[in-house]
């Protein structure tokens, strides 16, 4: 009776350690995956379009030394003033540049590359690069603007038109000086920052890793070997625990994202099935689409963002594993956020409309 009673707790105890798969039923529902056209890019364009040159409301991130750091934001940031702060206005930038780059007929084309051509200039960019050298401000926008700078980069010499290289020119000293901001701090960064905001460490190095794998490969080499040293003994990433209430980053789907990019495809999927248990045959059990409750409240309307992130990351896993499941669940929470989006709030307004292009980017 004894030897029959420890069987069955071992069995319960057995039982109780497996992942919950069959807790909630896999939606079923196929969901549409979402392209850039015309109708779309019309849509997306108008929200960077609006709010590159909109100075006010406007968050600076700035440490004042004395009194005469109390300037417009417009004469601290002549390049990136606008959209509500400066890594915001980054994006919008890479927004427009992408719009084009991919739809090279584009009905506002004349009128956005006006717009570029007046903020990214060379005394502009100096004026930028003078404000990241302040030794109050040396840190500004790490990491998460510096990601998008050099995304903005990789833009410009990927399309490698008479325009667009004559706006990296003017744009390279602040490239450079980013990339050597990396190189410096990354090797610094003994613990990995694993939050769904703005300082998350893989989104950072992702991000980077794109661009320094074709135009830095110094810093590339960095971002490999840190990323591994970070993140390849994880194991059991606690993807139900997400989100919290301001996410607009998944911190699993960040670091699944960039070691898929730092390791072989076999590698990876057996790094992903430790990782993230599971997850590959069942995702939608896992992931529900994040909701929002209100869209003028900044923090709360970051979940339209990480809709959108989640989707880039399971665009980017699904398409390299061929796993449809993912794809389907990345379509959903595109959806959920893309038919909600001109709500006439500026907390989203200001930014979502580059989350939004990169999932459709990552689609395809």
């Amino acid at each position: 009776m004894q030897r029959i009673f420890l069987v069955l707790l071992l069995g319960i105890i057995t039982c109780g350690c497996q992942p919950n798969t069959t807790s909630k039923l896999e939606d079923a529902t196929m969901y549409p995956k979402p392209e850039l056209n015309k109708k779309s890019a019309n849509y997306l364009y108008h929200f960077a379009f609006e709010c590159i040159d909109q100075e006010y409301p406007n968050k600076l991130g700035q440490v004042l030394g004395d009194s005469s750091y109390l300037k417009e934001p417009s004469e601290l940031h002549p390049a990136f003033y606008g959209c509500f702060d400066w890594h915001s206005s980054v994006h919008g930038h890479w927004t427009l540049l992408n719009i084009l780059k991919e739809l090279p007929n584009f009905e506002h084309r004349d009128a956005i590359f006006a717009k570029l051509q007046k903020n990214i200039t060379k005394e502009n960019i100096l004026k930028e690069i003078e404000y990241f050298e302040d030794v109050h401000n040396k840190t500004f926008e790490r990491t998460y603007g510096w990601a998008w700078l050099l995304k903005v980069a990789e833009t410009l010499r990927d399309w490698n038109t008479e325009k667009s290289l004559e706006l990296y020119q003017n744009l390279e000293p602040l490239v450079k000086l980013i990339e050597n901001k990396y190189i410096e701090f990354l090797p610094k960064l003994t613990y990995p920052i694993r939050v769904g905001e703005h300082p998350n460490t893989a989104f950072g190095m992702s991000f980077a890793l794109d661009y320094a794998k074709k135009y830095a490969p110094e810093l590339a080499a960095i971002i490999e070997v840190k990323a591994k040293e970070y993140y390849l003994n994880d194991k059991g990433c606690p993807i139900t625990w997400e989100p919290g209430g301001f996410d607009f980053l998944s911190p699993c789907l960040q670091e699944a994202s960039l070691m898929m990019k730092v390791l072989p495809e076999e590698e990876f999927t057996s790094w992903l099935d430790n990782f993230l248990p599971n997850f590959r045959q069942h995702p939608s059990t896992y992931l529900e689409v994040a909701e929002v409750t209100d869209r003028s409240d900044g923090k709360l309307a970051h979940l339209d963002g990480l809709n959108f992130s989640r989707a880039w990351c399971l665009y980017e896993i699904g398409l390299t594993l061929h796993n449809d499941k993912m794809l389907n669940l990345a379509n959903k929470h595109f959806d959920y956020s893309y038919k909600k989006m001109d709500s006439g709030e500026y907390a989203g307004a200001h930014w979502l409309a580059s989350f939004a292009l990169y999932a459709i980017l990552k689609s395809n």
